[in-house]
């Protein structure tokens, strides 16, 4: 197809040179990918929206790209001025095109991601720059623990059999990309990678290229906006979904929050709770039953051992006396006598279906006619009549056809069950211990809430050696505590391998956790949850090894774990209450401290590592991450949170999802096998003074200085965040309230609009500025630091990507446009921090330039620079408009060509969402600038 806008674009290609980067390397097609996917996607606009309207996007994209080239302030305010000048459907259509670019230019950054990995594959080159925005594979971890650590293969293989990975979905509100996008944007990326193949036809091309165009145009034309809130089943079916496309790894374990966790969540409810659970087992059943079914049909052998000929010859005579399984006699019927293989899997099929149709009922109805006995409750009835086929084939000499689809499907099932997931169950500690204030009054012993710890440990021990029933259904509760109770009558319902652990968050005391094993007795779970007590603020963590050792010391609590432990840390409250150079350094000695501990009483300790997306939230690559955990903390056993957009960027493609499994397989074994350097007591010390420097300046800025919180709510989209309706999740623990009632997600997500990152950056300057000034020989000692001590090192490399991402000169619009005039110089103030941190970490990184020693990344944040600041501009004129009503906009002729859902004449846009305060246009504006820059940073919360 000829490129209709070749020459209009050429002004665009040539900004785009002047910024990107030349080819990072022979394998390198990114330029050459997002450039067809933008020219299709032009293509798509002018002919639903005219010559003006393309051209109106090329004309804010080239100032846009002018800006990226000097960083002239003015040039913002020309951008602002074309923007403002449109009317609110053209505003619409502009706002979702940069949008819709940057989703384009995400796609092609995958693609090659994917292309470059093949490359590798072919050439068997594995060697990657040491840095933390760069990642190694599997090959490349095994070779050097092979060959440089002289470890034998067999040392490696029992490691790698031995370790335990589990990867937790949760459902945090971070992924502002709706489902069905996403979906779209998954066949554009295969379209795209198919017409780069070798010896692709000329037909074919066509064909694909045909393919693109209509997937690009309907992803264009899907409305990227939720209407309304999501329910938590709504995040549940989402979070699945990948395990139906991409997922299947038989050394990693899956877990979910979706549903679960509680915490703060008011539409998280028992019946929720109970819904996710039935529902996962339906879609479990639901999976497997269709490859049961191509199973059947490829083992139409006759050979078979005589275990299996019996258990053949018992289910075909069975079948025909079993009224439950009558819908398919007629099926058994037409199984010849010489296909054993497929009578041992049709009764698998049968079980399957009633399962399935057991959680469906029990979903629509509460109830159900199908017998359990009738269908399967635990995942090894599952697996047994398969591996009774494995061996089968096996002892005929069919092993070739065992190890083929037979074994990849026991893998499938020993991964992921009966429920595909084991939902994890979180609630904070005060709403247990509010139970138990209630049990306590009942009971005329007095109150609970009053009792010291040791009191409440030595009643709670009592309780728990005795066999009393602690309260009947005469206690009197509030529907607070009804909700608790409630939860654990759920757990104690249903099957127990749908659940995992039980987490408490704000966890403070062996009390915690002694008052959730007794609640289990009590509501008469007979396979108790294992229970996890999360520590999250700085203060939280610096007490919990004290406060594990306690718990360890109490007899009843250590016969009851069996040796071994999980403790979950926090990494989002910690960066929240702190800041990140604090909450990092705490987190590590928090792991080292928690690991002792549990040495000492002979525990294995398990870490779960509660991290975010974002750098601010404990985000990073997966390999260094890991890698750079204290000695000892890993022992292969690891568990993680993948959150959010996360997980559509670790599972939604083929590809990624291979290389997401790969990387943290090979960093925990890794990790344990080739553990990182202790650091030296000298590196100790400085971490240390410069901590307490840190955690003073970000406290000082941000919860002493008394105008910051209005600062912060107008400098940023922070109030307008619960628009984007991405989380079922309120964004505030409480209504009122300050920075300390804020959501460590919001909280992040509003700088990270802004393209200011505050809370990620805010304290490492002083703390550099301070120790260099106190001896000048420091700056070496953190050189020295940077290039020897994996933490320290991926804890700048992080930061120093930030600031790549950030831009301090768009920061300053919002201030212009939306602060009160008397709080400018605190924004300048804040801008120059900015300045001055960024300077001391480049001089500490020994770099001259931001990501010099990671040219893919910087060639890939340039290239989608240009389109973020459009939407940046966008967004601070429409708060402009929504915060000020008055504020002049200028009239200009409507553009569009033919107007579209989201492009509607202003009198018209009212409709679109009719509960709005905002003026016609403005609010779908705006969240389309939201979910742009969320898409372009690759970063929401």
């Amino acid at each position: 197809m000829a490129n209709r806008n070749l020459e209009k674009m050429a002004s665009i290609d040539a900004q785009l040179r002047q910024l990107v980067p030349a080819k990072v390397s022979e394998d390198d097609k990114l330029i050459e990918y997002d450039a067809l996917l933008l020219d299709r996607f032009l293509d798509i606009l002018q002919d639903l929206h005219g010559e003006d309207l393309k051209e109106t996007v090329q004309e804010v994209y080239e100032l846009s790209a002018e800006y990226e080239g000097k960083h002239d302030p003015q040039k913002l305010e020309e951008l602002g001025n074309a923007i403002t000048s449109l009317d609110a459907g053209d505003s619409i259509v502009v706002s979702k095109s940069f949008s819709h670019m940057l989703n384009l230019a995400n796609l092609a950054e995958e693609v090659q991601i994917a292309h470059r990995r093949r490359n590798k594959l072919k050439k068997g080159d594995f060697a990657d720059e040491n840095n933390a925005t760069t990642e190694s594979d599997i090959e490349e971890t095994l070779k050097k623990l092979v060959v440089e650590m002289k470890k034998s293969p067999q040392e490696v293989f029992d490691a790698l059999k031995n370790q335990t990975v589990d990867l937790v979905l949760t459902a945090h509100p971070t992924q502002s990309v709706r489902r069905s996008l996403l979906q779209k944007h998954a066949r554009i990326r295969n379209c795209l990678t198919q017409l780069y193949a070798k010896d692709i036809t000329p037909d074919d091309k066509q064909e694909l290229d045909e393919a693109l165009q209509r997937e690009i145009q309907a992803a264009f034309r899907t409305d990227e906006i939720r209407r309304t809130p999501p329910t938590p089943q709504d995040e549940m079916r989402a979070g699945m979904s990948y395990f139906h496309e991409t997922i299947c790894a038989p050394l990693i374990q899956f877990s979910s929050w979706m549903g679960g966790d509680r915490d703060g969540n008011p539409r998280v409810t028992p019946e929720v709770t109970r819904d996710v659970c039935l529902l996962a087992r339906m879609m479990a059943a639901n999976l497997y039953y269709s490859q049961i079914e191509d199973l059947m049909f490829e083992l139409s052998m006759w050979r078979c051992n005589d275990e299996l000929r019996v258990r053949a010859d018992e289910l075909h005579l069975s079948a025909k006396k079993d009224t439950v399984a009558k819908h398919y006699i007629e099926f058994w019927k037409k199984i010849p006598a010489n296909e054993p293989y497929r009578v041992v899997l049709g009764d698998v099929r049968d079980r399957l279906y009633q399962t399935r149709e057991r959680s469906r009922h029990l979903l629509a109805h509460g109830h159900c006619d199908i017998p359990v006995e009738a269908t399967f409750t635990n995942v090894e009835q599952f697996l047994e009549p398969l591996e009774l086929c494995y061996r089968s084939l096996c002892a005929c000499g069919d092993r070739a056809i065992a190890d083929g689809t037979l074994l990849d499907f026991l893998r499938q099932v020993s991964t992921f069950g009966l429920s595909l997931v084991r939902l994890d169950i979180r609630q904070e500690s005060d709403r247990h211990s509010d139970v138990m204030d209630a049990i306590t009054k009942h009971l005329d012993i007095g109150s609970y809430h009053e009792w010291s710890e040791e009191k409440r440990q030595e009643w709670l021990l009592s309780e728990l050696s005795g066999k009393r029933p602690l309260f009947g259904p005469d206690l009197p509760t509030t529907e607070e505590i009804r909700d608790v109770l409630d939860t654990f009558h759920v757990i104690a319902e249903l099957p127990p391998d749908n659940f995992g652990a039980y987490i408490i968050s704000m966890a403070t005391a062996p009390s915690d956790v002694l008052a959730v094993e007794l609640l289990q007795r009590e509501c008469h779970i007979k396979h108790p949850l294992r229970v996890v007590p999360l520590f999250e603020k700085l203060a939280d963590l610096e007490a919990a090894p004290a406060a594990l050792a306690r718990l360890f010391s109490v007899d009843w609590y250590k016969n009851r774990i069996n040796g071994k432990q999980e403790v979950m840390i926090g990494y989002s409250d910690s960066g929240k209450d702190a800041g990140r150079f604090s909450a990092a350094w705490q987190l590590y000695k928090a792991q080292e401290e928690l690991i002792n501990v549990a040495k000492e009483y002979g525990v294995k300790l398990t870490m779960f590592h509660g991290r975010g997306g974002t750098v601010g939230r404990g985000g990073g690559p997966t390999h260094l991450a890991i890698l750079s955990q204290p000695p000892e903390t890993i022992h292969g056993s690891l568990r993680v949170t993948v959150q959010g957009e996360v997980i559509e960027q670790s599972f939604g493609e083929q590809h990624l999802c291979f290389r997401t499994l790969q990387r943290f397989t090979a960093a925990t074994l890794e990790h344990g096998m080739h553990p990182p350097i202790s650091p030296k007591p000298e590196w100790r010390a400085l971490m240390d003074e410069m901590a307490i420097i840190a955690t003073e300046e970000y406290r000082s800025v941000v919860f002493k200085e008394p105008r910051f919180v209005e600062y912060f709510r107008l400098a940023t989209p922070e109030l307008e965040y619960g628009r984007m309706n991405i989380g079922s999740r309120p964004a505030k623990r409480r209504p009122s309230g300050g920075i300390e009632t804020l959501r460590a997600i919001p909280w992040i997500f509003a700088w990270t609009q802004t393209r200011f990152h505050l809370p990620v950056w805010l304290g490492f300057g002083a703390a550099f500025k301070h120790v260099i000034e106190k001896d000048v020989r420091n700056l070496q000692m953190l050189r020295e630091m940077y290039n020897q001590w994996p933490f320290f090192r991926v804890t700048l490399d992080l930061v120093e990507m930030v600031f790549a991402k950030g831009d301090p000169g768009i920061a300053a619009l919002y201030d212009k446009l939306l602060v009160s005039p008397e709080l400018w110089p605190f924004g300048e103030q804040l801008r120059a921090k900015y300045e001055e941190t960024k300077n001391l970490l480049l001089q500490v990184a020994g770099h001259k330039d931001l990501l010099e020693a990671d040219p893919y990344l910087k060639q890939r944040l340039r290239l989608r620079d240009s389109y973020i600041t459009t939407l940046n501009v966008c967004q601070a004129y429409t708060l402009k408009r929504i915060r000020d009503p008055s504020y002049d906009v200028k009239e200009r002729p409507h553009l569009s060509k033919e107007p579209m859902e989201i492009s509607k004449p202003a009198d018209e846009l009212v409709t679109l969402n009719p509960t709005s305060e905002y003026a016609p246009g403005l609010e779908d504006t705006l969240i389309l600038t939201m979910k742009g820059i969320a898409a372009g940073l690759q970063n929401t919360g």
